[in-house]
């Protein structure tokens, strides 16, 4: 193995966290991995990390050598990419991760199209609505939605996300329809969890905001779950349009005060900062961002 090859690993090591994770994710043997990260630290004469049973830790020297090796491995992969010919066909593996609910509805056919395109790619999808961590995960993308806080990472907009309020024709024939916020406290309301908060926020034609405290006896972390139950009858759900577009589509749930709005989020492609993100990575984001857009087919002739 070269300097470069034995640099990329000792990277890999403190991204993963570890020796065990890192030959996980290379898919060497743990032996392997240590007795070249001890040949590096013999070769450079300074030790790299402090190893225990549990965890590494960077010593300063560690720390330095670190810092310059994410730079000097970027600089050699931006110059691989932008010596080979762009006409060349994209090849490598891609490691992204994406929320279930979207992932499962949306994500096929964007992901069928870029295959077709790409055939040489491998593409290695991670569903789950956790918020992975890219790097420890050795992840090249996620695909995320809602307000971002990770400062770590690098985001770009894909598409925005509407979020609506609706409920069945049968539940609104039986309860009514409500006309202003301060009517839903008389509801059964559907809560979805994931983001901690009990409280729907809306916002009328003025600007004013109506604060909705939600008391559930219905809570669930799934968006499509919630759905099915609102289109069952039982109660009021504030769903993200990519979610509930069919069903309004049929007349299986309805909008409801369609005069308030709720805030609206994003859908985003993030990556850590502190990585260079590969050709075939870029070409991703920018198919995506192009087949959902800033006007997705799933809003197209929804009337709120």
């Amino acid at each position: 193995m070269g300097q470069l090859e034995d640099m990329s690993m000792f990277v890999r090591v403190v991204d993963a966290g570890g020796i065990s994770r890192a030959a996980e994710q290379l898919s060497l043997a743990k032996s392997a991995v240590s007795r070249r990260l001890a040949e590096l630290e013999t070769r450079l004469g300074v030790k790299l990390l402090n190893r225990t049973t549990r965890k590494s830790s960077l010593t300063e020297a560690g720390q330095s050598y670190y810092e310059r090796a994410i730079k000097i491995i970027d600089d050699v992969t931006e110059l691989n990419t932008l010596t080979t010919d762009a006409n060349t066909a994209l090849e490598g593996t891609i490691n992204l991760a994406v929320p279930l609910s979207f992932g499962l509805s949306h994500l096929s056919k964007a992901i069928d199209l870029f295959i077709k395109k790409n055939p040489k790619l491998v593409i290695n999808i991670n569903f789950s609505d956790r918020q992975v961590d890219l790097i420890e995960e050795g992840l090249d993308l996620a695909f995320r939605i809602g307000v971002l806080k990770d400062s770590s990472l690098i985001a770009r907009k894909i598409s925005p996300i509407k979020i609506i309020l609706c409920a069945s024709p049968e539940y609104l024939k039986q309860y009514g329809t409500p006309k202003v916020p301060s009517d839903l406290k008389n509801h059964r309301l559907l809560h979805y969890n994931v983001s901690g908060k009990s409280q729907w926020k809306l916002e009328d034609k003025q600007g004013t905001q109506h604060i909705v405290n939600v008391y559930s006896k219905l809570i669930a972390n799934n968006g499509d779950f919630l759905k099915d139950m609102a289109i069952a009858g039982h109660g009021i759900v504030s769903s993200p349009t990519f979610i509930s577009w069919r069903a309004i589509a049929i007349g299986d749930l309805v909008p409801v005060l369609s005069d308030y709005k709720l805030p609206q989020v994003n859908a985003y492609a993030v990556y850590p900062q502190t990585r260079y993100l590969s050709h075939r990575t870029r070409e991703l984001i920018d198919f995506l961002n192009d087949y959902f857009g800033e006007n997705p087919y799933w809003d197209q002739g929804i009337i709120t």
